[in-house]
């Protein structure tokens, strides 16, 4: 399929109507349009930061996760090194270029104030952009659209999902592109195997009871986790098919000048169960997610100059593994910030440590960089935004002060 016939076919899906332009009108930017451009990927769910970005220099990160640890650097399927101090997850090999390059950076310890283990409340801060504030009207990407001068045209905003999410609710439109595959399914070991032991202990026999009454914690155990896995996705599509939701926001992108913002959600981080090191359920998902941030990469080119992509989630993992080779739900987390505009090769942010006395409530990274201070850095230093406008996008924020990290290029 032709790049036009693409433009005119996904615009009809979301209902925008495309004027019958010239071949080179979607390559021509509008007087006074800026090509400035963010990207927001939100991983539903709760990804392990600890696992992303390793703290592989401190002792306490292998004594706590004695199965799901990652090798130091050097080491048979080791960790990446970033700065003598963390390591990036082996799955994500194909980001290695951009932080060699400069253009990928990462904000340990960071997150959302409020304390919530609930997906459902987290991931409504974090897009309302107002943690603790459940009543908020409209979402923090939605009034950032407010912000821009000019008209706003629908696809101004690009939500790759099927149903516009919290983070782009509000007054102005956008646009909204259906994905091909449905959320992350929960997590299940039945089949097969497990219907041979249920006709080998079908009996009366005490080892029989036994079985069955551990079956059944078994079971309602899996059910527990499958409502949490539906409750983390929020009707988010798996990172599986991002690649190729991509290579689709790459072509847009490329060719309409008036798309600004573009938001993702993927699911699949809700990893108490088998979470995995090297191998396994996360360094899967992983994969998947670094490939599909490298072909933006690529594809993106002389693009790649004028936008940033930010990849956030509601809270992150448990410091210590759970007796299921999983973690559970925590509170500090890391944030990826990469593109052309981005000082990368750095880990920012104030690192807390692991070790007992430093953890949140005795389980959890603490927080030391607020996610709205990193977003507010972009948008001034990238979009242009003027640093007294930033609580129009994020109202009762983090203090000016607290927005200077240097994420941007000067």
């Amino acid at each position: 399929m032709r790049r036009r016939e693409f433009l005119i076919n996904a615009a009809a899906a979301c209902g925008v109507p495309l004027l019958p332009l010239g071949a080179d009108a979607w390559a021509t930017p509008l007087p006074g349009t800026s090509r400035k451009r963010l990207i927001v990927i939100f991983l539903r769910g709760a990804v392990d930061g600890l696992s992303v970005v390793a703290p592989y220099t401190e002792q306490e990160y292998y004594t706590s996760r004695p199965t799901i640890a990652l090798p130091r650097p050097g080491h048979t399927g080791g960790l990446f090194d970033l700065d003598g101090r963390f390591g990036l997850h082996p799955a994500l090999a194909s980001l290695q270029p951009l932080w060699k390059e400069r253009s990928l950076a990462f904000v340990h310890a960071c997150g959302s104030p409020d304390e919530s283990r609930s997906h459902f409340d987290a991931q409504a801060y974090m897009e309302l952009g107002t943690p603790g504030q459940k009543l908020t009207a409209d979402g923090w990407m939605n009034r950032l659209l407010g912000t821009f001068p000019g008209a706003h045209p629908p696809t101004e905003a690009v939500n790759f999902g099927n149903t516009v999410p919290r983070i782009l609710e509000g007054s102005l439109p956008v646009a909204s592109i259906a994905p091909k595959e449905d959320a992350e399914s929960s997590p299940s070991d039945e089949g097969t195997l497990g219907e041979v032991f249920d006709r080998l202990y079908r009996g009366n026999d005490a080892m029989s009871a036994a079985y069955r009454q551990g079956r059944a914690a078994h079971t309602q155990l899996m059910a527990d986790f499958g409502r949490d896995i539906k409750e983390a996705a929020a009707g988010a599509p798996s990172v599986r098919g991002f690649p190729l939701e991509a290579e689709k926001l790459c072509v847009l992108m490329k060719q309409d000048p008036t798309i600004k913002l573009a938001f993702f959600g993927l699911s699949g981080w809700d990893t108490h169960v088998s979470q995995g090191a090297g191998q396994g359920q996360l360094a899967n998902h992983l994969k998947s997610l670094g490939d599909g941030l490298a072909l933006l990469r690529r594809q993106l080119a002389g693009a790649y100059d004028e936008t940033v992509v930010v990849v956030i989630s509601e809270f992150g993992r448990t410091a210590r593994e759970n007796g299921s080779g999983g973690t559970d739900h925590g509170h500090g987390n890391v944030m990826w910030v990469m593109g052309g505009p981005i000082a990368g090769g750095k880990v920012y942010g104030e690192w807390p440590g692991i070790d007992e006395e430093s953890l949140h409530e005795g389980r959890d990274l603490a927080i030391t960089t607020d996610f709205r201070a990193v977003i507010g850095d972009v948008l001034v230093g990238h979009m242009g935004l003027a640093r007294d406008a930033v609580p129009r996008v994020f109202p009762a924020g983090p203090n000016e002060q607290a927005t200077r990290l240097g994420l941007v290029r000067t």
